[in-house]
């Protein structure tokens, strides 16, 4: 008797353990891919530099990860939208295709004031420049396009620009990259002579 009293109280605490329902793997409710790309964007429109330019947001709900493309004028901008899209949810995998693309200023918006900055910021990075505003302009246009170039590793590359006179400096990976940032050079507007200093390395 005592044997089957026992087989039984086996069997109801069988039963009760297969019927109660097991926890899953996340509670968290499911989102449709229009649902998590408005997300992303409500999170990118909410910040006061990006949510005035255009960048798109392709999502896929089912990987939990969206793609963000478009342009803005800076690396720091980039950096700052990929990081607000992963704060948008957790575990979130962000594919950025952005691309990096100063803003050109022409040389009659140019001002002394905005010389006065690329001048700080030259010398911070090593980078030499002439005290006419001609120069600091020379200076801005032509680091704009090495870094909205691919083939053209900016940060790699110093630029001196002294009486309209250009000097390049650093190291390159090729020599298709070390023409290339002389062809921009030499190209930019104002630009007198370029010195092409620049050595090739497997770096």
């Amino acid at each position: 008797m005592r044997f089957l009293t026992t087989l039984s109280i086996v069997a109801i605490l069988t039963l009760v353990s297969c019927s109660t329902p097991t926890t899953t793997e996340s509670s968290a409710p499911r989102l449709t891919n229009s649902e998590l790309e408005r997300i992303v964007k409500d999170r990118l429109a909410s910040d006061s530099q990006l949510g005035t330019r255009k960048i798109d947001v392709d999502a896929d709900a089912d990987k939990n990860q969206v793609s963000l493309s478009g342009t803005v004028p800076s690396e720091q901008l980039r950096t700052r939208a990929v990081d607000l899209a992963k704060a948008a949810r957790t575990g979130l995998v962000v594919v950025d295709k952005i691309d990096v693309k100063p803003q050109e200023v022409s040389r009659a918006d140019y001002t002394e004031e905005m010389a006065r900055t690329t001048r700080d910021k030259a010398r911070a990075g090593g980078d030499k420049i002439g005290n006419s505003i001609e120069d600091a302009w020379i200076h801005t246009k032509i680091t704009a396009k090495l870094i909205g170039n691919e083939a053209t590793p900016a940060r790699k590359i110093n630029v001196d620009v002294v009486n309209k006179v250009v000097t390049l400096r650093g190291q390159v990976k090729t020599s298709e990259a070390k023409n290339e940032a002389a062809r921009i050079a030499q190209e930019t507007e104002g630009v007198k002579k370029v010195n092409n200093r620049l050595k090739i390395s497997a770096m």
